[in-house]
């Protein structure tokens, strides 16, 4: 794996609060290696510049956030990372009845709510318009992942890992949230809560469709929080998941890191480990999910017949709207 320092745009910790980003650094020791110093000085000076605007935001908008009530349980798509959770999310998220976070609302999560029409062009400026790791898509409105979002809000996302490589184990932690102290748990779900809060004030109350393939190892922990949430489990073989996985690693981890990488030996070793940790987690706790909540997805044939299995999706979990949101899949 070869690192451009130069290429700073890409720097998931730019969107961070300021706050946070100082958290990180010292959890890290303060550890920068000489190649990560331009995304670190990149990352503190776009915090420190967001700063302000986050700070008016929280004044303006903590009393509505907090007043803000999620009456429409979440639908979790999860899955392993390269399962085809996005095109899952993408798709399903073509239903005008549900809404999601955006990737722009993801990279800036302190700012979304009151300076969107000022920071979101600057945002979009610097993304490319397809992901470097398999040419889907990029854009500042369309659905991401809200652990992005996490890891600019808090310490605790598996994602901060891939910016600081040599402590890749300890943040891999935050999937399963086993052997994490009760303080940040309740950190965790606190900050977890007020980000989807938020979203739901900004989509006026719809239900969320939410997208995290780090939520495969934290279903007991959503259903306390959520407990009538349903759940979309989409799945794909192994062998061919494990090749894709570590090419995607090969490509974007670099792009994210502010250390010297790891041996590939142990990053595969690290994403095996994980692999297995929030599967077993995962078959454990599924029998939590209250009957009919639950619907499981064979990429492979999700791939082959999206359409089919999408209208199963809707009525397994009991989901009304495909057909008048069927023109809107078939043509995405």
């Amino acid at each position: 794996m070869k690192i451009d320092p130069l290429n700073v745009t890409f720097e998931p910790l730019a969107g961070s609060t300021f706050t946070n980003l100082i958290r990180l650094f010292a959890q890290n020791h303060f550890k920068i290696d000489v190649i990560g110093i331009p995304r670190a000085v990149y990352s503190t000076v776009m915090s420190l510049i967001l700063a302000p605007f986050s700070i008016d935001e929280k004044i303006s908008f903590n009393k509505q956030i907090k007043n803000t009530v999620i009456d429409k349980a979440p639908i979790f798509i999860i899955g392993h990372w390269r399962s085809g959770t996005t095109y899952l999310h993408n798709l399903i998220t073509q239903d005008k009845n549900f809404a999601y976070p955006t990737t722009f609302q993801t990279v800036t999560p302190g700012v979304f709510l009151r300076f969107e029409k000022l920071i979101k062009p600057i945002v979009a400026s610097s993304l490319p318009p397809k992901r470097p790791e398999d040419d889907v898509d990029l854009g500042v409105d369309l659905p991401q992942e809200e652990e992005y979002a996490m890891g600019n809000l808090s310490p605790y996302s598996f994602y901060n890992g891939w910016c600081f490589p040599r402590n890749m184990e300890f943040y891999n932690k935050f999937v399963c949230m086993e052997d994490v102290p009760k303080k940040t748990l309740e950190e965790w779900k606190r900050m977890y809560i007020y980000l989807l809060k938020k979203v739901t004030l900004y989509r006026n109350g719809k239900q969320l469709v939410l997208k995290n393939p780090a939520n495969t190892g934290r279903v007991k922990l959503l259903l306390e929080m959520f407990p009538n949430a349903k759940f979309i489990h989409i799945y794909r073989n192994p062998y061919h998941l494990y090749l894709s996985m570590m090419r995607f690693m090969r490509i974007v981890i670099p792009l994210y890191c502010v250390q010297k990488l790891p041996k590939v030996e142990e990053i595969e070793r690290l994403m095996m480990d994980l692999y297995a940790k929030m599967h077993r987690k995962y078959f454990n706790e599924r029998r939590f999910i209250p009957e009919g909540n639950l619907v499981e997805v064979r990429y492979e044939d999700f791939i082959k017949h999206p359409l089919e299995e999408t209208k199963r999706i809707y009525a397994e979990l009991n989901i009304k709207g495909f057909e008048a949101s069927k023109e809107a899949f078939r043509k995405y």
